[in-house]
């Protein structure tokens, strides 16, 4: 999913909002930092051998884990990629869907609902591996001028590399323990303060119409983020005045009488509360989109004009059996 950069003027008031690119450099980058990450961490966890082993007396450390998803929601998520015509690999990660379903309208559904499956990464002096990134070993060690976590690591790796003896494990388990909380709310923060500035961004847009993606869906209505700057907004239910819906958690669909083209209106902002909200279109049908059959030939796939990948939906509506 595409990361979006709010751009401000020098009183601080946001002026655009663009796509950050990302280019080779960067991947190549990052690809060396996990490399360095996991290799410090295999030389701690297997005692100097690198054999891929987990030395049971191995000294204490700071690991990056992450846990396997919840099990309900891999079956869950298992059902609705099911639903398209695809199955889930051995190892129940979304990673061979992600890539056989590249650049088609259900990716970006499909990745966003196995993110929601995903446990959340933490610090901890105990490894168990991490899942995301299917790394036996890992640690965050790259890092140190803006994480904690990385200087303990810098630290720890530095006495060991100098024959110190294994550090206290109770005691670098609180300090692990308390990384992850604050790195929880450093993040809260972040996305808050993000958000402020996308509503400040979109106050002087109320009224303006946008074709939208749809992002997430709720019993309350539907999460729609607006080309070309992906801000996301809140359509409600009880705003659409031309079809009843009823919300499928387990399916992950609003089932409603008839389907609709995705384009909607900036309805109102509330900046203190920060949020957004956006109203359908009752017209947009007469005004572009396309909508395609599912693969169980019930279900409709809606997309808002435009053929690019991101001008597709990234949600389902099933059309209710009359």
């Amino acid at each position: 999913m595409p990361e979006m950069k709010v751009v401000v003027d020098a009183a601080g008031r946001p002026v655009d909002v663009h796509e950050v690119i990302t280019k080779e450099a960067n991947w190549l980058i990052e690809e060396y930092m996990l490399l360095a990450n996991r290799s410090v961490a295999e030389y701690i966890a297997t005692s100097g051998r690198f054999d891929g082993r987990q030395d049971k007396n191995a000294k204490t450390f700071v690991y990056r884990i992450h846990g396997e998803p919840n099990s309900e929601k891999i079956a869950g998520l298992g059902e609705f990629v099911h639903s398209f015509g695809y199955k889930l690999g051995a190892t129940d990660n979304g990673r061979d869907i992600a890539k056989e379903s590249k650049g088609k309208p259900e990716c970006d559904a499909f990745q966003m609902l196995a993110l929601r499956s995903m446990a959340k990464a933490i610090y901890s002096t105990d490894n168990i591996g991490h899942y995301g990134l299917n790394f036996k070993f890992y640690t965050h060690f790259t890092s140190p001028i803006r994480r904690y976590p990385d200087t303990m690591v810098h630290r720890l790796l530095a006495m060991y590399l100098d024959n110190a003896e294994s550090q206290s494990k109770e005691y670098y388990e609180q300090q692990c323990q308390h990384a992850s909380e604050r790195e929880q709310i450093a993040a809260n923060a972040e996305r808050d303060s993000t958000k402020y500035k996308l509503i400040e961004f979109m106050q002087d847009k109320v009224g303006r119409e946008y074709s939208g993606i749809i992002s997430g869906l709720t019993d309350w209505g539907m999460y729609v983020e607006i080309e070309p700057t992906m801000i996301e907004g809140m359509v409600a239910l009880r705003d659409i005045k031309s079809d009843f819906y009823e919300f499928d958690e387990e399916k992950y669909q609003l089932a409603g009488k008839r389907t609709h083209k995705v384009k909607i209106r900036v309805k109102a902002t509330n900046l203190e509360q920060r949020l957004l909200d956006y109203e359908l279109v009752d017209d947009a049908a007469a005004k572009g989109g396309t909508a395609a059959l599912g693969p169980d030939g019930d279900s409709v796939t809606v997309a808002p004009s435009g053929n690019s990948p991101k001008a597709r939906s990234r949600a389902s509506y099933k059309k209710r059996k009359k």
